[in-house]
């Protein structure tokens, strides 16, 4: 009997020992977590930044593209396409177009800005023989920062 009392009594030391390993304490999570929103807090901005920046210069170079394509176009026709026509005229030969060997544009599709909005094509240009604007972030004329417009004459 003295053996069997003496296993009990070891298989109850051994509960015990382990019954504060189950997990972590309510305080052990809370500080992971304020570690982890201070760390979010000084990266998050930084990291924002970075994203509007990155599509700013995603904007200009397809412009740019758009530029090369519209130079493409003009030397094919002996002109640039009307703002009728718009930048579809890279993508799909216009109906009064017959020296036409598109599509200029890679994949056959004009891509909007990286904000979702179609870019705006006017020709004859105010700034050259035709003008690209991307309204920024915010989709309208003017602004500042993410909002401001980026265009093919303000390089």
């Amino acid at each position: 009997m003295e053996s069997g009392m003496s296993s009990n009594r070891g298989t109850r030391r051994r509960r015990s020992r382990h019954h504060g390993e189950d997990g972590f304490t309510l305080v052990e999570i809370l500080v992971v977590i304020t570690i982890i929103g201070l760390i979010m807090g000084l990266v998050g901005p930084r990291v924002l930044n970075y994203l509007t920046e990155s599509k700013a210069k995603a904007a200009k170079i397809q412009i740019e593209s758009f530029t090369s394509a519209l130079d493409l176009y003009f030397l094919d026709n002996g002109r640039y396409p009307s703002s009728s026509e718009g930048l579809g005229a890279l993508v799909q030969r216009p109906g009064s177009t017959t020296t036409w060997n598109g599509p200029y544009l890679k994949g056959a599709v004009v891509p909007n800005d990286p904000w979702g909005n179609a870019y705006l094509y006017r020709a004859p240009g105010q700034h050259g023989a035709f003008d690209i604007v991307s309204y920024g972030s915010d989709g309208q004329e003017g602004g500042t920062g993410a909002a401001a417009d980026i265009a093919n004459w303000a390089r």
